[in-house]
């Protein structure tokens, strides 16, 4: 390609929107993140059982679902790309409310503001992500997605050598990293907007979301494949639900290691998430979305079959070997959606955004009470058969997709 193209020039323009779109998704992910690191704190300081650290994470995940898909509805037609500082603004007020909330009704409140703020970032930044990407849909979505995955393996590591050697009240601190996360989103917007004036100036291909537009499908099989990639999300997100919940306190039960220990090996498990949704995302624009589905989820299987039986090392290698297979499949799900419905990426990205976070929130719940009924280690077993829901991937239409060259 002639590096001095009009494409090629609009490419490396839009770069750096997707470099500081990943660095607010990480920013924004990594003080979620502290909602589920600080549980072994707040279940021992607010005499929690394990219900309702499962409620709690209910609480944040479904606020944080509700309003996802009706913001990316609207911004599809009315864009706002400012919309995502006044976002973090709410997750601000929560950061603050859990860190010094003084009752478990607070601590309720305070996850739901960060909830709340999650649902107007994440639609409205996958857009962007999207009519920035150049064509390259994978690439860009897995640019972003490290951003997130980055930020939400923080949470357990900062946890460990910052709140619980300090207390609740240590993450009030990261209020600085919402202030910052705010001043690179309103340089963001703008960035963005001026990129979107150069693109209506002078149309290039590939640059806008409906580049790559598929022929359009019958309803009932768009319906079908929908339902089909919501309960591939329910599978993948029950079983990483398990581990942002209850991971800790299942290392801590069978191995017992001290919580420090727990956090390290979380982060552990979250960090292989960056690196398998960046693979998953560039890999999908190569051999196309079916394939990366049917591997990210069906080919976890062997390995989370075996984990409730392995000693301490082997569950630690097992679980980064699952997470970096599993992780692969978010970018490839959202695409291959936003090609079944084009035209239609905010309300996409609100959707699936909005059901990774609602099904994740009721999966903790019911696998909260599962573990305060059976314990911590059956809920792992139970937990291990679900990747065999990948089978479900063998009804997805094919896609005729394009390849970035």
């Amino acid at each position: 390609m002639n590096l001095n193209s009009p494409v090629s020039v609009s490419q490396r323009a839009a770069m750096p929107v997707l470099i500081a779109l990943s660095a607010t998704h990480l920013l924004n992910d990594m003080i979620q993140s502290l909602i589920p690191a600080i549980y072994p704190i707040i279940k021992t300081a607010y005499a929690l059982d394990f219900g309702q650290i499962g409620l709690i994470t209910l609480t944040f995940q479904v606020t944080a679902s509700l309003l996802q898909p009706a913001v990316g509805y609207y911004t599809d037609r009315n864009p706002m790309p400012y919309s995502m500082v006044a976002g973090m603004g709410f997750s601000l007020v929560g950061l603050i409310g859990l860190a010094y909330a003084g009752s478990y009704a607070l601590l309720l409140v305070a996850a739901g503001c960060v909830g709340l703020g999650s649902s107007i970032f994440h639609p409205e930044a996958t857009r962007m992500a999207r009519n920035a990407s150049g064509g390259q849909h994978g690439l860009a979505q897995g640019i972003f997605q490290v951003g997130g995955q980055t930020g939400g393996a923080l949470g357990p590591l900062l946890a460990a050598f910052v709140i619980v050697p300090r207390g609740q009240g240590s993450l009030a601190w990261f209020s600085f990293a919402a202030l910052v996360a705010m001043m690179l989103m309103v340089w963001t917007a703008g960035r963005y907007a001026l990129l979107q004036k150069q693109q209506k100036a002078k149309p290039i291909a590939g640059l806008s979301a409906g580049s790559t537009t598929p022929h359009k499908r019958p309803l009932p099989v768009v319906i079908l494949a929908i339902t089909i990639l919501v309960i591939l999300l329910f599978s993948k997100n029950a079983y990483s639900a398990s581990f942002s919940s209850f991971y800790t306190f299942y290392l801590i039960g069978k191995f017992g290691v001290s919580v420090q220990t727990s956090q390290v090996m979380l982060f552990l498990f979250l960090a292989s998430s960056a690196a398998g949704a960046l693979g998953g995302g560039m890999l999908g624009d190569r051999i196309g979305r079916n394939k990366i589905i049917w591997f990210s989820i069906l080919g976890a299987l062997p390995f989370t079959l075996v984990l409730p039986f392995a000693d301490l090392f082997w569950t630690g290698v097992l679980t980064v070997i699952i997470n970096l297979i599993m992780s692969s499949a978010f970018a490839a799900i959202l695409i291959y959606a936003m090609e079944l419905l084009p035209g239609r990426i905010g309300l996409i990205g609100g959707l699936f955004y909005g059901l990774s976070f609602g099904l994740g929130g009721i999966a903790a719940a019911i696998l909260g009470e599962f573990a305060d009924r059976l314990g911590i280690e059956a809920v792992y077993r139970i937990c291990s058969f679900l990747p065999a829901i990948g089978l479900l991937a063998w009804f997805l239409p094919k896609m005729t997709e394009e390849r970035a060259s």
